[in-house]
């Protein structure tokens, strides 16, 4: 899944190549890709026919794209989902689900999704802020985060901290990789209660993940496969730089002791036995 880095790498992309243009047409090639735009495929389509792109926005894992309408494109790239700049005529790709044609003719832009996990919607006066995703907290990345209150909050949560950081109405971006990038980083286990760390404990945890995201969008996240790509078809490289994630066995670049791998929520959590020993009592899986 996509997390912040990834996804703002898509946003900076589109921020360069449609901020400004007007959609001339919009063809919906599967029905799943806009099953979150309740009226349908055909009036998604006609709501954004001869509308202006104003700006790319983030928040978390979501995109927005203002609108002169006053309106807003939301888009998710759920597990696959892909938002490709092509030359006009360019060969349609396999898993090509929506279509934006321009009026200055220039590259047009495809939601590609293999697994339609993802979705596109229009939501109704979203420019500023869609409804549908301002329950969600902003991220670190974020000049208005506040880190005093997201201090404590992560304290009065009853909870372990890796959950915590993947609580989206927390903190927002942040999935399981960077979650324990920034674990590594900080000598955490996951498994430590929120509630015992100290406010100078979670100040630091906090500057650890801004630095993960912030070096990771730098290299433009992190690709284990092809299915995740920029704009322009090119895959992040941040996974050169992993600590820990995927590293089982190999050795801590701290300490040289064997990464270890534990399930975690139907997922796996990778830490070092020694620099993050795991708490007393702490339940494993």
């Amino acid at each position: 899944m996509p997390e912040l880095p990834e996804v703002e790498t898509v946003r900076q992309g589109l921020a360069q190549w449609v901020t400004g243009r007007r959609i001339t047409s919009v063809e919906v090639r599967h029905p799943r890709a806009v099953r979150r735009h309740a009226p349908g495929g055909a009036h998604f389509a006609d709501v954004l026919a001869g509308r202006t792109v104003t700006d790319v926005r983030r928040r978390g894992k979501y995109l927005w794209l203002p609108l002169d309408s006053g309106d807003a494109l939301i888009g998710h790239l759920g597990m696959s989902g892909q938002l490709l700049l092509q030359p006009v005529g360019a060969a349609d790709e396999l898993h090509l689900r929506v279509r934006f044609r321009f009026a200055d003719d220039g590259p047009e832009l495809r939601f590609v999704d293999q697994r339609t996990f993802g979705g596109l919607s229009v939501s109704e006066g979203g420019a500023e802020l869609p409804d549908e995703i301002a329950h969600i907290a902003r991220d670190p990345m974020d000049p208005e985060f506040s880190d005093a209150g997201f201090v404590a909050a992560l304290r009065r949560r009853r909870t372990e901290v890796k959950r915590a950081l993947l609580d989206q109405t927390l903190i927002s971006g942040v999935g399981n990789i960077y979650a324990d990038e920034a674990l590594w980083r900080a000598k955490l286990h996951g498994a430590r209660p929120t509630d015992a760390l100290t406010g100078p404990a979670a100040l630091r945890l906090l500057g650890h993940v801004r630095d993960v995201l912030g070096e990771a969008i730098k290299q433009g996240g992190t690709s284990f496969d092809e299915l995740y790509v920029d704009v322009n078809g090119e895959s992040g490289y941040f996974d050169r730089s992993l600590n820990a994630y995927g590293r089982e066995g190999e050795p801590c670049r701290r300490c040289g002791t064997p990464i270890r791998r534990e399930a975690f929520m139907n997922r796996s959590s990778y830490s070092c036995p020694r620099c993050q020993p795991r708490p007393r009592g702490a339940l494993r899986g």
